[in-house]
């Protein structure tokens, strides 16, 4: 009679979905524990380095700009500011766009520790070196699928990507390079994609989801 049983590991396996969920995980856990490690060895909270990483990226901000961006509370974004404006690591100044708004800039020794603060994710760097380049781009191509997704349900802040910004045309071209970005007129290949672009200009809801579609079009 022959063995009509499953092999084993079909039987007695999560769904591969599941565990790539729980790898992400494992690698969440790995990134807050470095975060936590380097923040700590450099007198600040994780918050905090990331206030003074993004605003050496990206600012002068106001606290509003770095809630959204950091998808964090803006009560959180305040008491860390605070705390920054003491440690004369962070200055306020008014903002021009909103005359009951301030805007942050960093010292000097704020932006020296916004830049170390802003290489805290090195090591990942570091462990993707392991992957061959073929593995290297289907992980990206997961990766921006996976982040786009969890921005158009609400889960992290819709910022910074390329397929998100009212400057990208996607498959326009064949070729290495099918895509197009319309603000400084240039082709970019799937591997040049950007997740953090501070040039970054969101598209109304409507295109966001008529770009995805074109994207998604091979050519």
């Amino acid at each position: 009679m022959m063995d009509t049983e499953p092999p084993y590991f079909d039987a007695n396996s999560e769904p591969l979905a599941a565990r790539i969920a729980t790898g992400l995980h494992k690698i969440g856990l790995a990134m807050k524990q470095q975060a936590w490690q380097q923040a700590n060895t450099a007198g600040l909270s994780a918050t905090q380095g990331q206030i003074l990483a993004t605003l050496v990226a990206g600012g002068p901000l106001s606290g509003s700009e770095l809630s959204e961006r950091l998808g964090v509370t803006l009560p959180t974004i305040s008491d860390s500011v605070r705390v920054l404006v003491e440690k004369t690591l962070v200055t306020k100044s008014p903002d021009p766009r909103h005359p009951r708004a301030s805007l942050l800039t960093p010292t000097p020794k704020g932006a020296e520790l916004g830049a170390r603060a802003r290489s805290w994710p090195e090591f990942m760097a570091d462990a993707v070196q392991d992957l061959t380049p073929e593995e290297q781009r289907a992980f990206f191509a997961g990766i921006v699928k996976m982040i786009r997704m969890l921005q158009e349900q609400g889960l992290i802040p819709l910022t910074g990507m390329c397929v998100t910004c009212k400057h990208f045309r996607p498959n326009v071209r064949t070729g290495p390079a099918p895509h197009h970005c319309a603000l400084v007129d240039a082709p970019l290949s799937s591997d040049q994609l950007r997740l953090d672009c501070q040039e970054h200009e969101r598209a109304s809801e409507t295109a966001r989801r008529e770009v995805w579609e074109q994207f998604l079009r091979r050519r």
